[in-house]
């Protein structure tokens, strides 16, 4: 809509060559992150940016080796939400019930705006946003997007951008890299990626595809690569989380495990964590790669979830069974 604004976000999104600029514009939009600003400073980074508008999307336990308690965890964004100035907005979801508690319990002077996920259909697994205009068709889908785009909305609101505006520009918006991120598709199947790296995203995301596509089948794989994710402690916090997928498999790369001075789970153990008996663990990235080359993709979507790259696994191949 022709605002300027500068930018510090992590992910890559289309449109921008480098997910960073700093100006002389009025206005500056920043990725929040509870992970501490340095080794020197253990405080979170969104300590530090003295917000106007702040925008709580949800609660999701990660960075365990960092956050080991949860209570000390959820007091982070406590902490966040009371740094709201007197004149400023905390836009949150409702949904999440941790972000709830934590505003609840806050006494900050600002506006507190709440919403959920934005009203929608889905017809032959497209999504249509339900507005008083009429439906307006978006690229991304899933609840939690849902969730996040209808917040976008009001964060876009309390800066001035008229509803029309909104509904304007979000059908070009095609979602950040690795979020979501359609690789291929034909009539039939689609394969996707998503960094998917806490609990919550997981399952958010299994949910999210398997929902728009339910007549088609869903391979779902999931490389647990971070700390948290890794750490046998942790894995009760997966229970459940790939329940909506129609094959469910697991990949540990014995390096990164190493590497981090933990023990390398069996497949019992994750079957046990993640409460689901026909869980598939692979441990060689060619062995996965060669499995999946090997599936009849016929009706079926695969989802690839990762916040890494599965040991450089080459995708090529893969990609050309979506052709």
């Amino acid at each position: 809509q022709g605002v300027e604004f500068d930018y510090l976000v992590g992910a890559q999104i289309e449109g921008f060559d480098l997910m960073v600029q700093l100006s002389n514009a009025p206005i500056i939009i920043i990725e929040g992150d509870e992970y501490l600003t340095s080794p020197l400073d253990r405080r979170p980074k969104f300590f530090h940016y003295k917000h106007d508008i702040a925008l709580l999307s949800g609660i999701a336990w990660d960075h365990f080796n960092v956050f080991p308690d949860f209570e000390e965890y959820k007091d982070q964004f406590k902490q966040l939400i009371n740094l709201t100035p007197a004149d400023g907005e905390l836009i949150y979801c409702i949904a999440d019930p941790l972000v709830n508690e934590a505003v609840e319990s806050s006494s900050i002077l600002g506006k507190k705006t709440p919403y959920a996920a934005h009203p929608a259909k889905i017809e032959l697994g497209k999504t249509y946003l339900e507005t008083l205009g009429g439906p307006v068709p978006v690229q991304i889908f899933g609840e939690h997007n849902l969730q996040n785009l209808h917040g976008a909305k009001k964060v876009c609101e309390s800066l001035g951008i008229s509803e029309l505006q909104f509904y304007q520009s979000i059908p070009l918006f095609k979602g950040a890299a690795k979020r979501m991120e359609l690789v291929k598709e034909k009539e039939d199947r689609a394969m996707y990626r998503d960094f998917a790296h806490a609990p919550s995203k997981l399952k958010a995301t299994a949910s999210a595809v398997k929902n728009q596509f339910p007549d088609r089948k869903l391979v779902a794989v999931q490389e647990l690569h971070t700390y948290s994710s890794l750490n046998q402690d942790f894995l009760p916090n997966y229970a459940h989380t790939m329940d909506t997928a129609d094959e469910a498999i697991i990949y540990l790369n014995p390096h990164a495990v190493a590497l981090k001075k933990l023990k390398l789970m069996d497949e019992e153990t994750l079957r046990n964590g993640f409460k689901r008996q026909d869980l598939r663990l692979f441990t060689d990235s060619q062995e996965l790669k060669s499995y999946l080359l090997s599936l009849d993709y016929k009706n079926t979507n695969l989802l690839l979830m990762s916040s890494g790259n599965y040991d450089n696994m080459d995708l090529e191949g893969i990609k050309a069974k979506f052709d």
